[in-house]
């Protein structure tokens, strides 16, 4: 008779040496000791046969190249992964979800931005390495306190296409003081095309029709970001 497959075992955390245990080492050291891995073995609990869970969650990074880029990932995209079924993607779906909504949750915990780096940092993680375009608005209130940062569109993108009405619709319905627009590309050079440079004049001058100030249009990269405003494309000269 032929031999019968050796089945190999699901190892899970409570298979890792306790002083290991990303569990234990939290409720030791705080969340913010964890590494990278360590955090997403706890959401994962168990790794695929034969690889334990710190392993499995350190091979799905090295794919991603890390968390921005998991951050965009598809539930198709990750169940592709060996031993990533629709329950374990459902699970890193979510946490990265609920860390998007706890940031603007509430109102004494909303980022506040003072210049356009800090813009930038906070949609690097999102952007940085989507494999389609993204135009997004960050709106900010009279305290320049983020109201809220929505996706106006996403995809294939030719910004002569691009409804300048569609980037104030939610300014206006969250009463926003001021936005920022932003776009990605995913080629990874954040280089403003003519076409960008002609889409932020329109969205300046419908801005000041509207009464709500465009105080920049950023384009990002991969980890790389350019200021339309700094560069002095398509904002008129201060006075």
């Amino acid at each position: 008779m032929p031999d019968s497959p050796v089945q190999l075992p699901y190892y899970t955390i409570h298979d890792l040496p306790e002083d290991t245990r990303p569990r234990e080492r939290l409720k030791r050291l705080g969340a913010q000791s964890l590494s990278d891995p360590e955090l997403l073995a706890i959401v994962l609990r168990s790794g695929t046969p034969g690889t334990n869970v710190i392993d499995m969650s350190t091979q799905l990074l090295r794919r991603y190249r890390g968390l921005p880029a998991m951050a965009q990932a598809s539930m198709e995209d990750l169940c592709s992964h060996h031993g990533v079924g629709e329950a374990k993607a459902s699970q890193i779906l979510a946490a990265i979800e609920l860390g998007r909504r706890i940031i603007l949750a509430a109102p004494e915990t909303r980022p506040q931005v003072r210049s356009a780096n800090d813009v930038a940092q906070l949609l690097m993680a999102e952007l940085a390495y989507a494999d389609q375009e993204h135009v997004k608005v960050v709106l900010i209130d009279t305290r320049n306190y983020v109201i809220a940062m929505p996706t106006i569109y996403k995809g294939s993108l030719n910004t002569a296409h691009i409804r300048v009405g569609e980037l104030f619709k939610e300014a206006i319905r969250r009463n926003a003081a001021a936005m920022i627009v932003a776009h990605n590309h995913p080629s990874g050079d954040p280089t403003p095309s003519p076409e960008d440079v002609t889409l932020t004049r329109q969205i300046v001058k419908a801005g000041k029709l509207l009464n709500i100030q465009v105080l920049d249009h950023l384009v990002l990269g991969h980890q790389r970001w350019v200021s339309l405003k700094e560069k002095g494309l398509g904002f008129a000269p201060e006075n």
